[in-house]
């Protein structure tokens, strides 16, 4: 088993024997593990701030060509992190929500009633590549929503 393999498996292990109060701080705990995987195996590192999108696309683009990905755990993982990007910058919550056009719950960031489905763009990103940028969402986004809350 590979170094990363490892870390990846103790990772996940982790994640899967939390029990988080609830879904901000379980979106959290993926969120604060995606950043130690970025800076630990794909040395980018992650900040929470809109100036880090150019290194968390670098690590899906490289997450993209591994053909064995378990996509349930690795959107999980890295749409926590761009979800709490979001949150953090617009003081918005995670709600469990019913995804547009379907009856499947999934985590959604509210941000002033509207609701952004980060793992959904991660899974897009991861699946159908670059075209889905992550960047190009963001700055998209960011002209919806206006000015930050606050700057984190």
């Amino acid at each position: 088993m590979t170094h990363r393999e490892q870390l990846e498996d103790r990772i996940k292990a982790r994640l899967a024997e939390a029990t988080y109060p609830d879904l901000d701080q379980m979106m959290a705990g993926y969120a604060a593990a995606a950043v130690q995987l970025a800076e630990q195996l794909f040395h980018q590192t992650l900040d929470y701030l809109p100036q880090s999108l150019d290194a968390f696309e670098a690590v899906l683009s490289e997450l993209a060509e591994h053909n064995d990905l378990d996509y349930e755990h690795e959107v999980r993982l890295w749409g926590g992190y761009l979800g709490e990007l979001i949150r953090l910058r617009y003081s918005g919550a995670w709600e469990m929500v019913a995804y547009p056009g379907g009856s499947a719950m999934m985590p959604a960031v509210d941000v002033r009633g509207s609701h952004i489905f980060p793992l959904m763009k991660v899974y897009r990103r991861l699946t159908a590549g670059e075209h889905e940028s992550i960047s190009a969402f963001y700055h998209l986004l960011s002209e919806r929503l206006g000015k930050p809350a606050r700057v984190n």
